[in-house]
């Protein structure tokens, strides 16, 4: 079984240092991220069972009251996700080129997740927020069919939710598309 992640986004980062504290000493959970990020906002990931990520993500939510702006909890991760956050997938850029753009991080990793459940693509990587002003993106890859199933999917939640920027594929990206994203 893959793991269940919990995701806080804070508009204050005061707030979001404290929330993490009551999240770790809420429920045993392993704090994956805890950094500033555009702008000026806070994010907090841990990760264990779906329980001790439930109830620390709640113990976050409370602490942080109103400034709490965004929160998911994703059970069963696709493993992909990790590594595309941390630009570690080594996927290599196929026959189509997926973006989802989206205006917080929550939404972001969520519809990555989403999309990379959905088809057979790759994360190519996931930009949390960090020199985009606030906003986030999900890039991925695969066959053009897969991959435009894959971003419909996944952006279906931003969308949902009101925080979706804009989706697009683009189907045999040009050669040195691959150094761009």
């Amino acid at each position: 079984m893959e793991p269940t992640i919990g995701l806080l986004e804070f508009v204050s980062v005061a707030k979001g240092i404290e929330a993490t504290d009551a999240m770790v000493k809420a429920a045993q959970v392993e704090l994956l991220v805890a950094k500033t990020v555009c702008s000026g906002k806070f994010l907090t990931i841990v990760s264990g069972t779906v329980q001790a990520v439930e109830d620390s993500t709640a113990a976050g939510i409370s602490a942080a009251g109103e400034h709490c702006i965004d929160h998911i909890v994703i059970p069963n991760l696709h493993p992909d996700v990790i590594p595309a956050l941390t630009s570690t997938t080594g996927a290599v850029l196929g026959e189509a080129l997926g973006v989802i753009e989206t205006y917080t991080i929550a939404s972001c990793i969520y519809s990555a997740d989403i999309a990379a459940k959905s088809g057979d693509v790759r994360l190519l990587e996931i930009r949390p927020a960090v020199g985009l002003g606030g906003k986030s993106f999900v890039t991925l890859t695969g066959d053009v069919a897969s991959v435009q199933s894959a971003v419909d999917n996944g952006a279906e939640y931003a969308k949902q939710n009101g925080v979706l920027l804009q989706k697009v594929v683009i189907p045999h990206p040009f050669s040195e598309m691959g150094e761009i994203v």
